[in-house]
């Protein structure tokens, strides 16, 4: 999985011959924390043991987690919450303003021939995610304090970027950063035990 991911290609090997496709596609992908999902939870114990879990976590490995530019945390919805929409943007809306988004990127990045943020090369990253010194500051201190790698450096700054697109901003923004490091918590709570 990790070579699809980065090379965006597949190679099939048989005994008389071997063929490589490209396959560019968008990884997504949802699972539990444990065996029986409570752990962590705030509503209910986790029935796991110390072993279980971290056989269970450890299906997926680090690098394979270090190549996925988003990961967050959903906790389970409550009754009274399931009768009671919270007011939020319309799927209209969304899809405004991430068709506004894609123009950006499309127009943004069309004489190197790729398509959006996610195919950005260090040195397109170095071009285009340019932070503030108090951005800078914000990346360092998350960088050492969550243990980073310079994989997830990389994708922190692809993301800040897309979120800066969404917002129609020029630069990333503090906010854009911040986002954009939340969504890097899970390889830093559940496998880094």
């Amino acid at each position: 999985m990790r070579g699809p991911l980065e090379d965006k290609t597949v190679t099939i090997s048989r005994i008389n011959s071997s063929i490589t496709y490209p396959c560019n596609f968008m990884f997504i992908a949802s699972m539990n924390p444990c065996t029986c999902g409570y752990y962590g939870s705030k509503e209910k114990e986790c029935s796991c043991r110390e072993e279980q879990i971290r056989k269970y976590i450890n299906k997926i490995s680090g690098p394979l987690l270090d190549r996925i530019d988003i990961h967050i945390e959903v906790e389970g919805v409550k009754y009274e919450k399931l009768g009671n929409p919270m007011p939020s943007e319309s799927s209209s809306e969304i899809k405004k303003r991430v068709n506004c988004a894609r123009n950006i990127q499309l127009d943004r990045y069309k004489k190197y021939h790729i398509f959006s943020n996610s195919e950005l090369t260090p040195s397109l990253i170095s071009k285009y995610c340019s932070l503030s010194s108090e951005c800078n500051k914000i990346l360092e201190n998350a960088f050492r304090g969550l243990g980073l790698s310079a994989r997830a450096y990389n994708r922190i700054l692809k993301v800040a970027r897309t979120i800066a697109d969404l917002e129609a901003s020029e630069k990333i923004e503090v906010s854009h950063l911040a986002e954009a490091i939340q969504y890097r918590s899970l390889d830093r709570k559940y496998w880094k035990r």
